[in-house]
């Protein structure tokens, strides 16, 4: 609208505000609005959704947990037993996961730069682990490893038994984690290397490796992750001794069939907050990972 000196006056704007000096200043209501292709509704059924299939019982879970009082949750997580279960569970899950970085970084680096016959089976067979029931894993496993081992290598009830167990139903995270950055990796900046004198394991340390870094630690995180909550590949072949080979899924079906539902759910939040500091620590390495990436380019 004009004012009686013919001068137009700027409407003010319903999400935006100006200061004395004429610039604009942001919306504190502005985190509310809703921008996107789905919209409110979509927004609205994926938080349920969500809550309904983590949140909720999550919430449950931890609220059982705390039905004695801190006191009562506290004295549940450090029991000797669930605190042996606990440290079998971190450092088997911690030597499975570097096993993984190492030769799940190997394969897909055979899958991608390497032709040979069979390639295509070996390529499938590595996601067979996400398809096949944990158990049957196990049960294969005991029968090559177990006390009627075709091969004589017995490692049923040890944890060298455990590590193959976790290895073989963690090793796709790894792979497939690998796999689609190393398609990508630039194949004449190794070429220019090698043309400048670089020899193999100085191109990879140098050229190759930063590249793949992020995926691969991404790979491990989430391999160590998987393995901390496993129970049917190691269910068998694990032994279930206290103290050498129970892991914290084996503790806390055991303090369920026993009545201590307070003491499973304490331990069990034990291994959530693991998981969850693992996940969290690798989404802010991936965004750290990102932005360097964006500045240099």
């Amino acid at each position: 609208m004009k004012d009686s000196s013919g001068s137009v006056e700027l409407g003010r704007d319903s999400h935006a505000s100006t200061d004395t000096a004429g610039v604009p200043r942001p919306d504190r209501w502005s985190w509310l609005r809703v921008t996107g292709s789905v919209g409110p509704l979509g927004i609205a059924i994926s938080v349920l959704w969500l809550s309904i299939i983590v949140l909720l019982p999550l919430a449950a879970l931890t609220f059982n947990s705390f039905s004695d009082g801190w006191a009562g949750f506290w004295d549940a997580v450090t029991a000797p037993a669930a605190l042996d279960a606990l440290r079998v569970t971190v450092a088997v899950s911690v030597i499975v996961a570097v096993l993984n970085v190492v030769m799940g970084t190997l394969i897909a680096w055979v899958l991608v730069r390497d032709d040979f016959p069979g390639k295509g089976v070996v390529n499938a067979l590595i996601d067979l682990p996400f398809a096949l029931p944990t158990i049957v894993a196990s049960i294969v496993l005991l029968s090559l490893y177990g006390p009627q081992s075709p091969i004589d290598i017995q490692l049923n009830a040890t944890q060298p038994g455990l590590v193959v167990a976790l290895a073989f139903v963690t090793l796709p995270f790894v792979v497939r984690s690998v796999q689609p950055v190393l398609i990508e990796v630039d194949i004449e900046v190794e070429q220019a290397a090698a043309s400048l004198g670089a020899d193999n394991w100085t191109t990879f340390r140098r050229i190759v490796l930063p590249t793949l870094a992020p995926a691969i630690i991404s790979g491990g995180g989430l391999a160590f992750a998987r393995a901390i909550g496993e129970f049917g590949s190691v269910v068998l072949i694990g032994g279930n001794i206290p103290g050498e080979t129970q892991v914290a899924s084996q503790y806390i079906q055991q303090q369920i069939e026993v009545d201590r539902p307070v003491s499973a759910a304490a331990v069990s939040v034990a291994l959530l907050v693991i998981a969850f500091l693992t996940l969290l620590v690798l989404r802010l390495f991936a965004e750290r990972a990102t932005r360097k990436e964006q500045d240099a380019q």
